[in-house]
């Protein structure tokens, strides 16, 4: 287990940026009951482009770079999120996924972010990467509409063996610029969890980086949801850096890996949610990737890439 790079100790120097400066990232930090921290990103506060940049940072452990731009996509001009990382296995997998289904009462919650290193949720992710943070202090990402009720937060400080005041809880609603932009600010974590699923080891992957556009806000989270599933499925790009032996086998994996590759490819994520009957786990799970993915194998210098961008599903998810 590399526990030499704490996700945890590098992404709390940047949430200590965030809340010495709510004013400037429109955030509203607060002191539950017990004493953890807890920062509204978009429920009662504005939130916005900056806090999902630094919150995109610290989902990724504090071990990747956001930075937010606008690119052209076919006649769209639309903000974009563009991610990079040198250590991708452990600020995706081992931090930014959202592997973590949390549930107390009726409060459900996703969440991701360098708490999860710790408490090794879910498992076979942290035994795959070889990774677990050992850190006195634990932040999680909550992907939630509401304030985590008392037992919820004392329960994720055990889990995460931490002292409650030593536990940060960051909440993004979806249906909020700072979530929409953290969603999207995702793009790289999808491409490397759809070539894990794939067979390709992940820590194979040297290096990382990626963009995807940060989609228009909307207030029912539905929709707001399959947004940024779309900016991601339609409009992502991701590009990886690899050490592998078998370029046949390389090439076979990438050719697989782009949302293309799913039969419900092509219709809004709205559509499909729907016709699953708004279930995730019957959704054909080859849809959740990027719409590009270039992959460079630097023991030949060959470059593998496969998918396109959708700029039709774009325009038809976004309103325009």
């Amino acid at each position: 287990m590399r526990a030499s790079l704490s996700v945890n100790r590098l992404a709390w120097k940047l949430l200590e940026k965030l809340c010495e400066n709510p004013d400037y990232y429109g955030v509203k930090v607060e002191k539950s009951k017990s004493g953890a921290i807890t920062v509204d990103a978009g429920i009662n506060a504005k939130g916005g482009f900056q806090a999902g940049k630094i919150i995109t940072e610290i989902c990724m452990g504090g071990c990747g770079k956001a930075r937010i731009t606008c690119r052209q996509y076919g006649e769209l001009e639309l903000p974009t999120i563009f991610v990079y990382t040198d250590h991708p296995a452990i600020a995706t997998l081992g931090s930014q996924f959202a592997g973590w289904n949390i549930k107390e009462g009726d409060y459900f919650a996703i969440g991701s972010g360098p708490a999860r290193a710790i408490a090794q949720k879910p498992k076979e992710i942290y035994e795959r990467i070889g990774y677990r943070d050992e850190c006195d202090k634990a932040i999680v990402v909550l992907e939630a509409d509401k304030y985590p009720p008392e037992p919820l937060i004392e329960r994720l400080a055990r889990d995460c063996k931490v002292e409650t005041q030593n536990l940060a809880i960051i909440l993004t609603p979806t249906a909020s610029v700072a979530g929409a932009t953290q969603v999207a600010g995702r793009i790289v974590e999808t491409g490397i969890h759809k070539l894990n699923k794939l067979g390709l080891d992940p820590n194979v992957i040297l290096f990382a980086c990626g963009y995807a556009p940060i989609p228009p806000t909307h207030p029912k989270f539905v929709k707001a949801m399959a947004r940024t599933n779309d900016a991601i499925l339609y409009g992502g790009v991701a590009y990886y850096g690899v050490n592998y032996e078998n370029e046949e086998e390389l090439a076979k994996i990438v050719a697989k890996t782009p949302s293309k590759a799913s039969k419900d490819y092509g219709r809004p994520f709205l559509e499909v949610f729907k016709a699953a009957g708004y279930d995730f786990y019957k959704v054909d799970s080859n849809i959740f990737a990027p719409a590009v993915v270039a992959v460079n194998n630097l023991k030949t210098g060959n470059v593998f890439k496969a998918g396109e961008i959708n700029i039709n599903a774009l325009k038809e998810s976004f309103g325009f």
